[in-house]
């Protein structure tokens, strides 16, 4: 069972933090943070998308359906931040997940002294609903400006994905203090050790 330090919320919109619970993408074989129906029960209610006591689990069904969700999430998002268009079957499954809830009233909130959208996310009635509710945020990213800040992380051993919304959207890392710091220190200690075997003049 996964645990509350599993997962990471540094993607700046839900759907993004969804697709990165499947992590180091680049890996053969990556690695997988919702192995089983409990875990993505826990998820969304870390999500806010999900109340505690939900009386419909998530049961494997709904799980496979999650999982088939983010991966559409994650090609259309990558496709759509890169200039292409998403395929024709990840627009399906994204629309026919978005419609299985009713759209929420949209929010506000005061952010560096002006309004922004405090997103599109409530709480659901059951799993199906809150994989609705991401399905629906991943549609109103693909349709926003927002999707051209859309980055994967730059470290080596990474590829999270995020939005960039540092204001010269220049964002490298998923986070500073664990992918930035941590490739800071490695380029830092390679230069060192390159320098102790370089001749003196």
């Amino acid at each position: 069972m996964a645990t509350d330090d599993t997962w990471i919320w540094d993607g700046g919109r839900v759907c993004l933090d969804f697709t990165n619970t499947l992590r180091h993408r680049w890996r053969p074989t990556p690695g997988e943070t919702l192995r089983n129906p409990g875990d993505l029960t826990l998820w969304l209610q870390r999500a806010g998308l999900l109340a505690p006591g939900i009386p419909d689990p998530v049961d494997a069904a709904v799980l496979a359906s999650g999982r088939r969700l983010r991966e559409a999430v994650d090609r259309a998002v990558l496709a759509v931040s890169d200039g292409r268009l998403p395929s024709s079957s990840d627009v399906v499954l994204l629309n026919e997940s978005a419609a299985q809830a009713p759209r929420p009233a949209p929010q506000i909130a005061i952010k560096g002294g002006h309004l922004e959208p405090a997103g599109t996310t409530t709480m659901a009635p059951d799993p199906a609903t809150a994989l609705a509710l991401i399905a629906q945020d991943a549609v109103d990213l693909l349709l926003s400006t927002e999707i051209r800040r859309v980055r994967v992380c730059g470290a080596d051993t990474c590829a999270l994905r995020f939005l960039d919304r540092s204001p010269a959207h220049n964002r490298r890392w998923c986070s500073m203090s664990r992918c930035g710091n941590r490739t800071k220190v490695r380029l830092h200690q390679a230069r060192a050790r390159r320098s102790e075997h370089t001749p003196a003049d």
